[in-house]
């Protein structure tokens, strides 16, 4: 009797559980994104939202929370129920950058559960016309017979642009001074009128500036060619093994969520990804999109975080909050 009391105790404990999971989701999701609107994080959240919402049968409420570099967001969505009703759209600052760089009061590992990858566009290595140089070879080589005088922009200090670039000049033993600004116009602004000479922007920033002439464009990071500057080689082609940072964007929830309620929404999202559509849609942000399983996603901010994270220890950036 006992054996039969416990096996029917573990059923009904379990049944709650298998119920929600079934029904999953039965109301709206919230899906938060750590930046203002009307960005291309921004647009990329509605973008891929509006579709997944269509193949789970339930809308997705999309909320920006911008403030503190991602981290106001990230700690609500950190605080949130575990239930599938809150997201976050986790991106390389949030779960990468800013904890590298400065004191945050969350775990970019520990305290999420990753749902997938969405998608990433690369970083590219941009020059001033002035600069005498056609490859990278020249740039690197009219840096080194110019100690001290070339500068380069960024979107502002522990940003992306900045951490790409101090990585580049890691591997590369060059000098060249950073200006951090508020923001990627107005680096964009002084690198066009030659008070900056280079620049490692997110492509969608930059590819306007390259087609048009006004700067010249060295590589890309990222594992293969970008489709809308196939004639520019791949940092790893030009010998930078495993110099693929990119600006990437994925769905994160608080941790602990049930493994069916993540299976389902993974499973989801990767369909989205593969619609016909989403490829043109994403492309307005130059961005590649890049579906993984919920493992394959942990990896990759794992990665993410370790590469940072050790970069900011080995150039000694650190920011005060």
């Amino acid at each position: 009797m006992k054996r039969r009391e416990f096996l029917g105790a573990s059923l009904a404990l379990a049944m709650p559980s298998l119920g929600v999971a079934q029904s999953f989701p039965n109301k709206p999701i919230r899906y938060i994104v750590p930046v203002a609107a009307g960005g291309g994080n921004d647009m990329i959240a509605r973008v891929v939202t509006e579709r997944w919402g269509r193949m789970l049968g339930q809308t997705f409420v999309v909320e920006n929370q911008s403030g503190g570099g991602g981290v106001i967001a990230t700690q609500n969505v950190m605080r949130a129920a575990p239930d599938g009703y809150t997201l976050m759209q986790g991106y390389v600052a949030t779960h990468g950058t800013t904890p590298a760089t400065r004191k945050v009061s969350y775990d970019p590992i520990k305290d999420f559960t990753p749902i997938g990858m969405i998608g990433a566009t690369p970083n590219v290595l941009v020059i001033n016309n002035a600069v005498p140089a056609k490859s990278m070879k020249e740039f690197i080589d009219y840096v080194r017979k110019n100690p001290g005088k070339l500068s380069y922009g960024t979107a502002g200090q522990g940003s992306l642009t900045h951490m790409t670039m101090e990585l580049f000049k890691q591997e590369t033993g060059l000098y060249i001074l950073h200006i951090p600004y508020r923001g990627i116009a107005p680096a964009f602004n002084d690198l066009l009128g030659g008070q900056t000479q280079a620049m490692f922007p997110g492509l969608a920033a930059a590819l306007q500036f390259i087609n048009s002439g006004k700067v010249r464009a060295l590589a890309v990071t990222g594992p293969v060619r970008s489709p809308a500057l196939k004639d520019v080689p791949t940092m790893e082609e030009l010998g930078f093994k495993g110099f693929d940072a990119m600006q990437w964007y994925g769905t994160v929830g608080p941790a602990g969520m049930p493994a069916d309620i993540v299976k389902r929404l993974n499973e989801t999202q990767i369909a989205t990804l593969k619609l016909p559509e989403m490829r043109e849609k994403l492309a307005v942000e130059a961005v590649e999109p890049m579906p993984m399983s919920p493992e394959q996603f942990a990896q990759y901010i794992r990665d993410e975080n370790r590469r940072w994270t050790g970069l900011a220890k080995a150039r000694n950036i650190r920011l005060e909050e």
